[in-house]
């Protein structure tokens, strides 16, 4: 299957100049490296967010990893492997690490989960470099639209790029499901909304048979929390998944269609991949209409939960201490089925988008992390004693921990995206 996000491949009819200029710009991103500091850190940096538990600090060195063939390795398909330079910050150098992905706060025994990255199959991708990445998005802005994964991804980045800068909040409002930073030396905004079915929602019952509250959904009505903000963005990345397990009421054209899991009399069972599909086709249409959205919008596909031995709310877990083999595991049922609407619709938005001029990419991040079984919080995400409703979070990730790489492949593909712009400025 040829990756949505497509070959970058280099034309043989390019003139002199443009191939000077080229040149140019790759010696200039390389060498900007070498104008940053890349072991400073704020002298009290670590003492002003301490933390009970925290291994040793390695210090970020220049990244030695060289990319082979960008234009056509498939970054989205290969290996974890050992990294002993990992991780890149801890819990007491980075303050925006949710309570319940601090696994080493809350005293997780194990540290081998931290030191793993992707390496794809056939190419080496490169170890995030938070100065150039910055330099990178200077004078631009990201947004991630979703649910919780998406906000675990934003803090990831917010703890990577912390060995350059702290970002000011900037938000509008007090609510942390809606936030904006802004990284001033740099002119990068970064934000998150909260949107964890993409499209309208209400809450029906805050309880509900499950205790998990009852939603209904407007399968035909994009959530206009996000589809309202996001084209003064230049990325957005959209993200949805394990929220549709949920009991949930369906509505099309504001008529109940069917529901999963409700009990309503004379309404239709429906499964979730019924909701998952219409939802995603809703809110990929809705940027497609956006008229005045110049971006790049990037879909990023859903991370598999681990839970064995139960279900999250009967005792399952997610106890293991070290990644598959791309061998000794495989995508199926549900995470199969959602995985596969979320290709098709992304093929279909994308096919539009070409005639609308719209810019979609696929950050393809299911087979990495369906060989992370080890890197969820488990229990480690309170302590033992905690007055909390007690269950293992086999769905998020720990901080530090796998989700970092997702940066390494964002820098990838941010890095393409700016290698494309410039060529087709040039042409």
């Amino acid at each position: 299957m040829e990756l949505p996000f497509g070959k970058y491949s280099t034309s043989t009819q390019r003139t002199p100049r443009i191939f000077l200029l080229l040149v140019l710009a790759v010696v200039v991103l390389g060498i900007i490296p070498l104008y940053h500091p890349f072991n400073w850190y704020p002298a009290d940096l670590a003492t002003q967010h301490p933390s009970e538990i925290s291994p040793n600090y390695h210090a970020a060195e220049e990244p030695k990893i060289k990319i082979k063939e960008p234009e056509t390795c498939d970054i989205f398909t290969g290996e974890w492997v050992w990294n002993p330079d990992a991780p890149y910050y801890t819990n007491m150098t980075c303050y925006a690490i949710h309570e319940h992905q601090n696994c080493m706060k809350y005293g997780r025994p194990d540290s081998d989960y931290l030191k793993w990255r992707w390496k794809p199959n056939g190419c080496e991708l490169p170890i995030f470099d938070p100065f150039l990445f910055l330099d990178l998005v200077r004078n631009k802005s990201l947004a991630l639209v979703g649910d919780s994964v998406g906000r675990n991804q934003m803090q990831s980045l917010i703890c990577l790029l912390a060995r350059v800068e702290y970002p000011v909040d900037i938000s509008n409002n007090p609510d942390e499901a809606f936030k904006k930073y802004k990284y001033k030396t740099y002119n990068f905004t970064l934000a998150t909304y909260w949107s964890p079915f993409l499209v309208s929602t209400k809450e029906a019952d805050a309880d509900g048979p499950s205790h998990t509250g009852v939603y209904n959904l407007h399968l035909d009505e994009a959530d206009e929390k996000w589809t309202t903000e996001i084209e003064r963005y230049d990325y957005v990345i959209l993200n949805a998944g394990h929220w549709f397990a949920r009991i949930s009421v369906y509505f099309e054209n504001n008529q109940q269609v069917g529901c999963r899991y409700c009990g309503i009399p004379n309404v239709s069972e429906l499964p979730i991949t019924y909701a998952y599909q219409k939802a995603f086709k809703t809110a990929l249409k809705a940027i497609n209409n956006l008229e005045n959205f110049k971006g790049v919008a990037i879909l990023r596909t859903f991370a598999p939960s681990h839970f064995e031995g139960g279900e999250w709310n009967k005792g399952g877990n997610c106890a293991r201490t070290r990644p598959y083999r791309s061998n000794e595991t495989a995508l199926e049922s549900q995470s199969l089925e959602q995985y596969r609407i979320q290709l098709e619709e992304f093929k279909a938005a994308e096919e539009e988008g070409k005639m609308k001029g719209k810019k979609f990419r696929l950050m393809d991040t299911t087979q990495a992390m369906l060989l992370r079984p080890d890197g969820h919080p488990s229990k480690y995400g309170h302590w033992p004693n905690a007055n909390v409703v007690l269950y293992n979070d086999c769905v998020h990730w720990c901080l530090p921990g796998p989700i970092d790489s997702w940066a390494d492949i964002l820098f990838h593909m941010f890095k393409m995206e700016s290698t494309k712009s410039l060529e087709e400025k040039l042409e």
